[in-house]
């Protein structure tokens, strides 16, 4: 028979991991919750994608563990990781696990949660505003608008450990879908090259954002056809976000619109 009881969060008697979204870059897109908890850990351990900004929010005494990943090299595996907040939580330490974005949307989060509570540690989730949402709140481009895009979806452009790609392009390929891909700018030529053969045009606009929100963004707006040679002559800094869709073409307008208001200083634009 099945526990119709209610439930409530339970107490924690031992050390506890936070796992916290520390969004796309911009500090001030922190929740309040994650910058208390930021602020109050023993311990922080935290991803490459965790903007500067935002590590300098950390207090001076505070411990910092970096377990970031490059790109075909994973100083810290995975597993290596878990272990190691279930080490730090057995302590008694109160461990902030700072991820870039949300650490439910490709951030591995509910992975290194299911090793904790295996291990008998209580976690705690914070969510974080998603590269794509960042991406469209500081270029103006929508992720779904009227007549451009009734839906969209997020993919992630590689696999764990580099294995191939195994996306359903022939249910990707919509053009009335906004179709987002994280962390693809390695298989972006791949990725491209299978929506076309599924149907999509060449023609069809594509918007690439590098380190959204943050002083370093750049941004290339190119087209299906052209994205991979634009992204290799231009070879924007990781990570790199693409937007594939009619949506993509608003941004000019809006660009243009932005800039009659400002001059748009620190912001690099390709075309």
């Amino acid at each position: 028979m099945k526990d119709h009881s209610l439930h409530r969060p339970q107490q924690c008697v031992n050390g506890m991991v936070h796992l916290i979204g520390a969004g796309p870059g911009d500090p001030d897109l922190l929740t309040v919750k994650a910058l208390r908890l930021i602020r109050s850990a023993d311990v922080v351990v935290h991803d490459r994608l965790v903007s500067p900004e935002i590590m300098a929010l950390i207090p001076t005494a505070t411990r910092r563990i970096d377990v970031g990943k490059l790109p075909k090299c994973h100083r810290v595996p995975q597993e290596a990781i878990n272990a190691l907040l279930i080490d730090l939580a057995r302590e008694g330490l109160t461990v902030a696990r700072l991820k870039g974005g949300d650490p439910l949307i490709f951030g591995r989060g509910s992975e290194e949660a299911a090793d904790l509570r295996a291990a008998g540690v209580a976690v705690g989730y914070v969510p974080g505003i998603t590269a794509a949402q960042g991406m469209a709140a500081s270029t103006g481009v929508p992720l779904t608008h009227r007549g451009l895009a009734t839906g969209v979806r997020y993919v992630t452009g590689h696999r764990a450990k580099d294995m191939a790609l195994d996306l359903d392009f022939p249910s990707l390929a919509c053009e009335d879908t906004t179709l987002v891909v994280y962390m693809g700018v390695l298989n972006i030529a791949e990725i491209a090259f299978h929506l076309m053969r599924h149907g999509l045009p060449a023609s069809l606009p594509v918007l690439a954002v590098s380190a959204a929100t943050t002083p370093r963004e750049t941004r290339l707006v190119s087209s299906l056809g052209s994205i991979a040679t634009e992204v290799a002559r231009v070879q924007p800094e990781t990570p790199v976000l693409f937007v594939i869709g009619h949506v993509v073409s608003l941004y000019d307008t809006i660009a243009r619109a932005d800039a009659a208001l400002c001059d748009g200083a620190g912001l690099v634009a390709y075309a």
